[in-house]
């Protein structure tokens, strides 16, 4: 897995204070897209122990939430296996903290990832300029949407996503 960048201290890309992992790779090349640079999966900086280091430091921090994995797509398949390893390894070492997830894909496609089980919130869609919408929380574009994959996964028919917060809808 490459990245671009780690942030510290976000409060744009998910609830609470958060360190957000801007991972390279995305097929979906959206229109006006505000990380076209994250496209590339070749792009970037490898993904070594430092940077691994870097975000367990942020993590370790009481007044951190959590961490949101973005990109580019996390999702994408030159990130999936990493991506998926490192959740798994945060959510063992942090179990209150949360773990929030940007995707160009829509929840019917990738609920069955394993790594879903993990995740607390996905922001999922592409960004579509058409709809573009400064004044929604979390997301770019009235298209995506803000799930709530833990109350998700608990319904009898998860292929119907519960959004997180309805009011920012």
């Amino acid at each position: 897995m490459r990245y671009h960048n780690i942030t510290k201290d976000d409060m744009l890309n998910g609830d609470g204070l958060r360190v957000v992992l801007w991972v390279s790779g995305c097929s979906h090349c959206c229109k006006e897209c505000q990380n076209p640079v994250t496209w590339d999966p070749a792009g970037g900086l490898l993904f070594d122990e430092e940077a691994r280091q870097e975000i367990f430091e942020q993590l370790d921090k009481p007044y951190i939430s959590g961490i949101t994995f973005s990109g580019g797509d996390p999702l994408h398949a030159a990130n999936r296996l990493d991506v998926r390893n490192l959740i798994r390894e945060i959510k063992e070492k942090y179990p209150d903290k949360t773990i929030w997830l940007y995707t160009g894909d829509v929840w019917e496609n990738v609920m069955h990832y394993s790594m879903m089980q993990d995740i607390d919130v996905l922001v999922d869609g592409e960004f579509q300029i058409d709809k573009k919408d400064n004044k929604l929380l979390w997301k770019g574009s009235s298209n995506q949407r803000v799930i709530d994959v833990k109350e998700t996964l608990k319904q009898p028919d998860p292929g119907i996503p519960v959004l997180h917060c309805q009011n920012y809808a």
